[in-house]
């Protein structure tokens, strides 16, 4: 009785307190600290920590995401009200977060006459539908880096920079930029009239100017003006080693010079194109701070997006981050020409379009720009073909279908499964009698089952919840369609576009089809050179002869040790063009033998762009097949060997009878996991050969990242894309599994009684 009068005691006061928690809800909302995303590092990240610290108001919470996952936090997090009251994100991603909902219009953030402060087009960035969605906090663009220990004077055109070519020291490059880059390509095609998106959301990169640029960019490399195939870490190398007059790049370049290249460099606007008589203007990217629809309505967030974007915070982040400031009150040291630079070149940069539709200009335009670059296409008909792309990434989604064939079919489905449940369960215990027996020690048996099932009740939610419930979440996703704001019902229209090639030729560029016979030759290539090199080695490594086994052991899987992106990131420089270990290796023989061997275009061609992804993924897999089947040598009796060896059984003979018979049971499943994994490596493909050349290198697994990530986000199509990736697993490994099963009519005699009999009928055929 005392226990039930203390429950009633503590229900009556909960009763009692709820009103009051009710009207005390918005105070503790409000006294909750105010939550700041951002993706900063190093300097810029100790600057926004130092502006935080000086804010007179509210608590702060602040909290570092990486930029890979930033874009798809916010995207989880904001619209469950679990996400940052205010971020801090470049401008172009607006179009894409005002259709999802993740931002507001900043209101009284704007401090009053606010909108004179911003100079150049800063504040116009950021304005969408007359509403400004944020306040601008910094501007980058890419510049003309100058090494003065080669160049005195600054450019009045690019044909100057040409000119330079014959009075630099043979080795050195006028020009360093990555030219098959559609970002750090925008100057050029600028200068020609053109643009990546034109008007209405409409695929720009086409037409007479975008093709000249291209001409003129072809010519450049042809004449050794510009690098071939050049990435940022190789524009850097090429600055720091002296070997480069000039570079196109943004203020982050100054992070990875030297001291020594650092104090030779000099920044200033880029120039001209007498040609045309136009001046290079790059694509400008606006950060801002923005407040999500939560923060917006929190007086104390908005005021600190207003101590963000102030004027002492501005002062805060030249001082520390030397990060140009877009604020006109701000003044920029005097002697500082780094700064003044970027701050004169941000004034006739064109800001970068915050539609969404431009995500699907950069993969498009980015191929056809290599094409070029690479002769494998003149300009119109790469333009042409990357403007097919975007059209058809671009063109309408399916129509909205109906659920209810899809409701009526899983109806059906658990019916069936229920009816066959109760036939079973009656066919075990016939009869009425019997029936109430059956359902009696079933009962029974699994109440004295509970502790086992106590046992396993851990995994059996750590297994629902990482793998069924993402498999269920992720089948599910692929009946939808939509490009991330909203997704709607389409049932299999996904499954049926990427079936029939999106209407298109079965094996065109990109189909299904396509995709996927290159990706059973990938599987297949790759698992046959990795069996045979794993078991080699180990047979090597098993010999008793062999001396420092213990050293070659180790050496041999340090490949597997080595995270895989770190493996694939090395392998693609080494199989650079002009600069790789293949080419020095190849130009070494040149000079060793006298012979002419032309250093091979490795991404230029699917041969050989295939044969660089093969390499890399070997080298990565051996070590595992080596290390299995190691452990299964350990199990082949010495003595049936030796009995074998003494019958006159050659070493061939033993090996292909006696020894890789007994390992394979150990092998095959080692052999699945190499099929699958092999199948779905997306860190070689998309890291060494990145889909060159033109997308035929791409396996099925970087097909679906590339309609998730760099596509609209059309996460249906992609989550189609997988499901079918997950059928097609399921039903080769199937497939295997019973292909490799024994009848047990072809056992010996004495079947699994006679442990023994199989051996040594190995050996004696092997005899």
């Amino acid at each position: 009785m005392p226990s039930r009068r203390c429950r009633f005691a503590l229900a009556f006061a909960l009763t009692l307190a709820a009103p009051a928690l009710i009207l005390l809800l918005p105070a503790l909302a409000a006294a909750a600290p105010i939550r700041l995303w951002h993706a900063y590092r190093d300097d810029e990240a100790r600057a926004l920590d130092a502006i935080v610290a000086a804010f007179n108001g509210e608590e702060v919470e602040v909290l570092a995401v990486p930029f890979d996952a930033y874009a798809s936090k916010l995207q989880a997090a904001i619209p469950m009200g679990e996400g940052p009251d205010l971020f801090i994100d470049a401008h172009e991603r607006l179009g894409d977060f005002r259709a999802r909902d993740l931002v507001a219009p900043v209101g009284d953030a704007l401090e009053p006459g606010g909108e004179a402060v911003f100079q150049g087009p800063a504040l116009a960035a950021v304005r969408q539908g007359g509403e400004i969605l944020g306040l601008p906090i910094s501007q980058k663009c890419v510049a003309l880096y100058m090494n003065t220990a080669l160049v005195k004077e600054a450019p009045a055109t690019l044909e100057d920079i040409e000119a330079l070519a014959g009075s630099l020291p043979q080795g050195v490059y006028p020009l360093a930029y990555e030219a098959s880059n559609a970002y750090a390509h925008m100057p050029i095609l600028a200068a020609f009239g053109g643009a990546m998106l034109g008007e209405d959301d409409q695929f720009g990169f086409v037409g007479p100017g975008p093709e000249r640029s291209l001409e003129l960019v072809r010519s450049l490399i042809a004449r050794r003006i510009v690098p071939e195939d050049a990435n940022g870490a190789l524009v850097t190398d090429l600055f720091n080693a002296g070997r480069a007059a000039f570079v196109i790049s943004g203020p982050w370049f100054a992070g990875g010079l030297r001291e020594e290249a650092r104090r030779r460099a000099r920044v200033v606007p880029l120039p001209e194109v007498r040609e045309t008589g136009l001046p290079m203007r790059p694509f400008l990217t606006v950060e801002a701070v923005m407040l999500s629809p939560q923060g917006a309505r929190r007086a104390g967030a908005r005021a600190l997006a207003r101590h963000v974007a102030g004027a002492a915070a501005a002062a805060t982040r030249l001082r520390v981050a030397r990060t140009p400031p877009v604020r006109s009150d701000v003044a920029i040291p005097a002697g500082d020409a780094f700064i003044a630079a970027f701050t004169e070149q941000a004034k006739v940069a064109i800001p970068m379009p915050t539609s969404p539709a431009m995500r699907s200009t950069w993969e498009p335009s980015t191929r056809a720009i290599r094409k070029v670059l690479r002769g494998d296409a003149p300009p119109d008909v790469a333009l042409s073909e990357a403007k097919r792309r975007f059209d058809d990434v671009r063109r309408p989604l399916p129509p909205p279908a109906s659920p209810a064939p899809l409701l009526a079919a899983l109806g059906a489905l658990a019916l069936l499964l229920a009816l066959r449940w109760v036939r079973a369960s009656r066919r075990a215990a016939p009869g009425t009698a019997h029936w109430r027996l059956f359902r009696r020690s079933l009962r029974r048996s699994f109440v004295r089952s509970i502790p086992a099932y106590k046992y396993v009740a851990h995994a059996v939610v750590a297994i629902g919840v990482l793998v069924v419930v993402p498999l269920v979440i992720g089948a599910a996703t692929s009946l939808f369609a939509g490009r991330g704001e909203g997704l709607r019902y389409v049932g299999l229209a996904n499954f049926i576009s990427i079936l029939t090639a999106r209407g298109g030729p079965l094996f065109a560029s990109g189909s299904f089809y396509l995709v996927l016979a290159v990706t059973v030759l990938w599987t297949a290539v790759n698992l046959c050179l990795h069996v045979l090199l794993g078991v080699s080695l180990a047979l090597l490594l098993r010999r008793p002869t062999l001396r420092l086994r213990a050293l070659y052991r180790v050496l041999l899987i340090v490949p597997w040790a080595v995270p895989s992106y770190v493996t694939a990131l090395s392998w693609k420089g080494m199989f650079h063009r002009q600069f790789g270990a293949v080419t020095g290796l190849i130009e070494a023989v040149n000079s060793a033998l006298g012979t002419s061997i032309e250093p091979i275009s490795w991404f230029s061609s699917f041969t050989t762009a295939f044969t660089a992804n093969v390499t890399t993924n070997v080298w990565l897999g051996f070590p595992f097949m080596m290390v299995v089947t190691l452990g299964a040598l350990t199990a082949v009796p010495d003595d049936v060997l030796e009995a074998a060896e003494v019958d006159g059984a050659t070493r061939w003979q033993r090996l292909r009878k006696i020894t890789l018979p007994l390992i394979r049971p150990v092998l095959a499943p080692a052999v699945t996991l190499g099929a699958i994994w092999t199948f779905n490596m997306f860190n070689v493909v998309f890291l060494v050969s990145g889909g060159d050349p033109d997308g035929t290198t791409d396996i099925l697994v970087s097909e679906a990242y590339r309609w998730a990530f760099t596509r609209e986000a059309q996460y249906g199509y992609a989550a189609a894309y997988s499901v079918l990736i997950f059928l097609l697993l399921t039903l080769a490994t199937r497939e295997w599994r019973f292909r490799r099963r024994t009848p047990v009519s072809a056992l010996p005699k004495g079947g699994a009684e006679a442990g023994s009999a199989p051996v040594p009928a190995a050996a004696t055929e092997a005899a």
